[in-house]
């Protein structure tokens, strides 16, 4: 990949937005790839797309190296394009407008404008900057896991509030399964009642943090992690013993924690807290790919301040799991405009999905301004 030597229109990234916005992305990202191809090389600029489906485009060959990293597929359902408002209450609504199109907008504003020394007119060496957007974030990340990428700071784009998001705790998914032996109700005591035995695994489940040996394990920015029984399930017969009980939990984890040293210990705290009769085994969530793991950034990292500094706004942890997890250890931010949710509930994900007009400019002026301190003409 290389940059082109010349732009050839201007970009508005509340323009490209409205273009975006109205684009079907929930169950097909082709004609959004599209899109966003034609974007960029209508700059001048050479967009390839991988195997599996990435978007990739870099400007310049230098160091620093800065990725800017985000996702063009949306949740289900589709919810139409509407623009309302005025000043600084405009707003875009509809699927993706926050998650994460917008962000992408204000990516891409940036990535456009910094000089990196990769114009005929340019003396200025500078760092350089790849553009790596991916197709499936909302599902399995294939695409974030493929990516080859070696650079010295990672900036992806989610919904923040123009808030610097310095880390993330992680999601894993499994299935705790309890294994006894079916028999009549009526003689219950031949057989090895493994619903029974919930009672005990639900009571593992509950105490497995302060069990562990960092009793409670917590983390500066991220606080303690969760572990959430969310669907239990057992049982054939109303009038039988029944051999099986599964329980699905959610584990929103902090580093250091992996998903496979969850996963074994998880299943050692179970197994004493159930009778010895009953099998007990744990399997995290058959996936592709990896599951979105903890991850987190000094807040104090150059990265950090100027982007934080360029923004004029805060820094904190992020309230989801994001592919930022793909990225570290190596310095990575969450930024972008929009909210995962308001004083009124839900806006990423929800039928209300929203961005605000004003936070798209503002954060493609942050983008802008911090790489041109990082990898262009203000280093």
């Amino acid at each position: 990949m290389s940059g082109g030597s010349s732009k050839t229109r201007a970009f508005d990234p509340v323009a490209f937005l409205d273009r975006a916005v109205r684009v079907d992305t929930h169950e097909d990202v082709t004609a959004m790839r599209e899109l966003l191809v034609e974007t960029i090389e209508a700059q001048g600029v050479e967009a390839t797309v991988d195997d599996v489906g990435n978007t990739l485009a870099s400007r310049g060959d230098g160091s620093p190296r800065v990725v800017l990293n985000t996702h063009i597929d949306t949740v289900s359902p589709h919810v139409a394009y509407e623009r309302v408002g005025s000043g600084d209450d405009e707003v875009i609504r509809g699927r993706g407008s926050c998650d994460a199109k917008g962000p992408l907008a204000a990516l891409l504003a940036g990535f456009f404008a910094v000089d990196v020394g990769d114009s005929d007119e340019s003396d200025d060496a500078g760092g350089s900057v790849t553009l790596a957007v991916t197709p499936d974030e909302e599902s399995l990340s294939t695409g974030a896991h493929a990516l080859d990428l070696d650079a010295d700071y990672y900036i992806v784009g989610e919904p923040t509030g123009l808030d610097v998001c310095t880390a993330a705790k992680g999601r894993f998914e499994g299935t705790v399964r309890l294994s006894g032996e079916n028999a009549h109700a009526a003689e219950s005591a031949s057989g090895v009642n493994a619903v029974a035995a919930a009672e005990g695994a639900l009571e593992a489940i509950r105490t497995y943090d302060e069990a562990a040996e960092a009793s409670p394990p917590t983390h500066d920015q991220l606080g303690a992690p969760s572990l959430t029984p969310t669907v239990i399930s057992g049982g054939e017969a109303t009038n039988q013993v029944p051999d099986d009980c599964s329980i699905t939990v959610d584990r929103r984890s902090v580093p250091p924690e992996t998903a496979d040293e969850y996963r074994a210990a998880l299943e050692a705290h179970v197994r004493v807290h159930v009778p010895d009769d009953v099998g007990v085994a744990f399997a995290l969530a058959d996936r592709e790919t990896p599951f979105l793991e903890a991850f987190s950034t000094d807040p104090d990292h150059e990265l950090v301040r100027t982007l934080a500094d360029a923004a004029g706004r805060g820094v904190r942890p992020f309230t989801a799991a994001t592919e930022a997890s793909y990225f570290s250890p190596a310095p990575t931010v969450v930024f972008g405009p929009g909210v995962l949710a308001d004083d009124e509930g839900p806006v990423a994900h929800a039928d209300r999905e929203y961005v605000r007009v004003s936070e798209v400019r503002a954060a493609a002026d942050a983008v802008t301004k911090a790489l041109r301190s990082l990898v262009g003409e203000g280093r």
